[in-house]
């Protein structure tokens, strides 16, 4: 018993924390800075970036070769089969829509498999990329697509909830998604294979924005301008090793996200789409997507205005408050949030 829990635990690790996280540097690599080109190709003078944008859209292989290449490397499998995970990842990507999470089967199947073999033959230069793409490819085909479906359907219901009760839903989509973008996972992988959109993307967006820009402020006398710009626009999972320490640190920014999510799923109407909802303020990502969602709902004014506060005013202010609040009771003290940079 113990043996199988020692391995489910490794097994959780390698595939829920390494391999989607190094899937959410592929997804960043190729969608998500298509996305942002995207947006900018609209500004007057930035026509010329539009052009780039297609190599990395939604609809190409591209994107599912970054994700292969990224999940491979994040396994820290031989470079063979590393480099051997961008076909595989491709074609999970394309085959049946299998889109991200097909991607993703393919890629972890094949890289791991093309590594078993590494080093039994002389012929690793001939086995393992044979081994990697036919094995992935296999897997891409007859799994994939599957698990894809399953994920979206349930994406489908989380953003059909969210329309028809959005004040729960608000509160349970801004918490969860942003405890999950500051633990070790990847909560814009996990947007994007549940295809997050509309009210629910919106949500998640302000409960990662509210972990992000509120470990940034509450921490700003630790950790000065560096730990401000690190946490607000890199990522609060700096954070993690004070939160195993002093748990009760996280109460901030969660109790700011579950408090804003209800009203960015009913007076402000906040929308966003799959690329944008777990990413936060990481790289002004989950603005951009913010804006390309809404874009006609509102004068852009006033969307950026919403943006504004619930992505950077309310969170900063809220967060900051209870953490005050817990400072003087002594239940958070100085240098527990400092980071180790």
């Amino acid at each position: 018993m113990e043996k199988f829990k020692l391995f489910a635990k490794k097994a959780a690790r390698r595939y829920f924390l390494d391999a989607l996280s190094a899937m959410a540097l592929g997804l960043f690599a190729s969608l998500i800075i298509g996305l942002i080109l995207s947006q900018l190709s609209k500004v007057p003078g930035l026509a010329f970036l539009k052009e780039f944008t297609e190599i990395i859209s939604a609809k190409s292989p591209v994107v599912g070769a970054a994700i292969g290449v990224a999940i491979a490397w994040g396994l820290k499998v031989t470079p063979l089969a590393m480099f051997s995970s961008a076909a595989t990842g491709a074609f999970g990507y394309m085959y049946m829509g299998g889109g991200p999470v097909g991607a993703f089967i393919a890629a972890v199947v094949g890289a791991e498999l093309g590594n078993l073999v590494f080093g039994k033959t002389k012929l690793d230069i001939v086995i393992v990329p044979i081994v990697t793409i036919l094995t992935g490819s296999i897997a891409g085909k007859f799994v994939g697509p599957y698990i894809s479906v399953f994920m979206t359907d349930l994406g489908s219901v989380i953003n059909s909830a969210t329309t028809l009760m959005p004040i729960p839903m608000g509160i349970a989509v801004s918490t969860l998604m942003g405890l999950a973008l500051t633990a070790p996972i990847s909560s814009a992988a996990i947007a994007i294979s549940l295809n997050m959109s509309g009210l629910a993307a919106g949500a998640a967006t302000v409960g990662c924005s509210a972990q992000m820009i509120g470990f940034a402020v509450a921490s700003y006398r630790e950790n000065k301008v560096s730990g401000l710009v690190s946490q607000g626009l890199g990522t609060s999972m700096l954070q993690v090793p004070n939160i195993i320490l002093r748990p009760q640190v996280w109460i901030p920014p969660t109790l700011a996200g579950a408090i804003l999510g209800p009203l960015s799923t009913t007076i402000f109407a906040m929308k966003n789409n799959s690329l944008g909802a777990g990413m936060g303020t990481s790289g002004l990502v989950g603005q951009f997507g913010t804006l390309a969602a809404m874009q006609g709902s509102a004068p852009t004014s006033i969307i950026v205005l919403k943006i504004l506060l619930l992505h950077f005013i309310a969170p900063a202010a809220l967060t900051l408050l209870f953490s005050e609040i817990m400072r003087k009771k002594g239940w958070i003290k100085f240098g527990d949030m400092k980071l180790k940079l």
